[in-house]
């Protein structure tokens, strides 16, 4: 994540597909959904508000190891011309080098980078500053295959591995407040923002402005925002507006 591309602390909207469709989920647990929509449409629609890039994840994928909504994103990247971030489902390099080579900006590696630490440097070798890994905590845990297994390390533990493996960022998402519009915990954030070198962007329960401003002062350099900007809790402007006064 260079900083021509995230140049200051930036609000992006999230484009969660699940069977095709918009969804927001609670706690990251299928079943949970709420649906907004086609994608296409919710991207255009996060564009014209002002949005400077995505956040597309294709839940499908996430949850079974292998991308399944990629139709719908596919039909994404042919819409949008602001930069995009990808993650659900890519399990190789060769997959993640595809995607970019296809257009999308960042891929997002959560589980494959557990799994295989090795598969940050490889693909940063061929294309820098493209890969941002995904720590998803729970109960300070890092957790993979779509949250439901702990890794057995800790945030700042592996923020600072895959840092060396050249990560351009870490997409950070505290799944204790994900998805139930109560709030953020900021000193996780700020915890990793102090230990790492590479940009944070912090996603999981921002339900108010005051959210988007406390993640702004504890160091993130961006945030993903899912069910606050679908459910009307504020607009993208209004967020924009908050973290540039």
């Amino acid at each position: 994540m260079s900083e021509s591309q995230i140049p200051e602390f930036e609000v992006i909207p999230a484009v969660d597909v699940q069977d095709g469709e918009v969804v927001q989920l609670v706690q990251g647990e299928r079943g949970t959904e709420k649906t907004y929509g086609e994608p296409v449409e919710a991207a255009r629609r996060w564009i014209d508000a002002g949005a400077e890039s995505l956040h597309l994840v294709d839940l499908d994928g996430a949850f079974e190891g292998e991308r399944a909504n990629g139709d719908a994103i596919d039909a994404v990247l042919e819409t949008v011309d602001v930069p995009t971030q990808l993650g659900g489902g890519i399990r190789t390099a060769a997959d993640a080098i595809d995607l970019l080579e296809r257009g999308v900006d960042r891929v997002i590696l959560g589980t494959a980078a557990v799994e295989n630490p090795e598969i940050v440097a490889e693909i940063s070798e061929s294309h820098p500053d493209s890969v941002v890994v995904s720590l998803d905590a729970k109960d300070g845990e890092v957790v993979v295959e779509g949250w439901t297994e702990g890794a057995g390390i800790s945030p700042v533990e592996a923020a600072e591995r895959y840092e060396e493996l050249g990560a351009a960022g870490i997409l950070f998402t505290n799944v204790d407040v994900e998805g139930k519009l109560e709030g953020v915990a900021t000193e996780p954030v700020r915890e990793l923002v102090e230990a790492t070198d590479v940009p944070v962007v912090a996603s999981g329960g921002v339900a108010t402005l005051e959210d988007v401003r406390a993640l702004d002062e504890a160091g993130a350099a961006a945030v993903v925002v899912g069910s606050a900007l679908y459910e009307g809790a504020f607009s993208l402007e209004a967020a924009q507006s908050v973290v540039s006064e």
